[in-house]
């Protein structure tokens, strides 16, 4: 088990029981679109944020994409750290079929692949102060204010291995928690 001082916020109860397994750590549900009704959830998940962040794991899908959006909308921006995983098809061993886009949702993705996410996205020691990645560099780069800038974004998100739903807001924050100009720049220099 890998202990973490963060509490994590899944969609359902079998990614929690899946993550369960990987980390120590308080994990919380959204029950899916339920956390949108759920008051009393909404302010547990305000005060554990408040108190030291959060991180927060949805599916690589447009639903987990709402529920996403809705928990950055409630919280302080210093407050949530977005954690994706990669978009992988397939289907859970206890469904009968895919889900609607055909995803695998967390508690389909293999330990190995949610624990990379998780070094990826967090410091291992304490936090060194990154240089944020600003909009001007993602518009120097035709990543925002071009015509075919989701385009450039699709491809950058594809090759970071991060789902291509993340919206440009969003992409901002997730590019200087993961990433540094240099390594964007380099990848967008095999943009065709």
């Amino acid at each position: 088990m890998i202990k973490l001082n963060l509490p994590i916020i899944v969609e359902g109860k079998y990614d929690k029981i899946k993550l369960s397994s990987i980390f120590d750590t308080v994990i919380l549900t959204t029950e899916g679109f339920g956390i949108f009704k759920n008051k009393e959830k909404v302010r547990l998940i305000k005060k554990l944020a408040e108190k030291q962040g959060i991180i927060v794991l949805t599916d690589s899908d447009s639903a987990g994409g709402i529920i996403r959006s809705y928990l950055k909308n409630i919280l302080s921006e210093d407050k949530i750290h977005h954690i994706f995983l990669p978009p992988i098809k397939g289907k859970e061993k206890r469904k009968s079929k895919p889900s609607g886009e055909g995803l695998l949702g967390v508690e389909g993705i293999s330990k190995e692949i949610i624990i990379n996410a998780f070094e990826r996205f967090l410091p291992k020691e304490a936090p060194t102060a990154k240089k944020p990645i600003t909009t001007a560099f993602l518009m120097s780069l035709g990543l925002s204010g071009t015509k075919d800038s989701a385009l450039r974004r699709k491809y950058l998100l594809e090759q970071l291995k991060l789902p291509t739903c993340i919206s440009p807001a969003t992409l901002k924050k997730v590019l200087g928690d993961i990433s540094s100009e240099e390594e964007i720049t380099n990848i967008m220099k095999h943009y065709k």
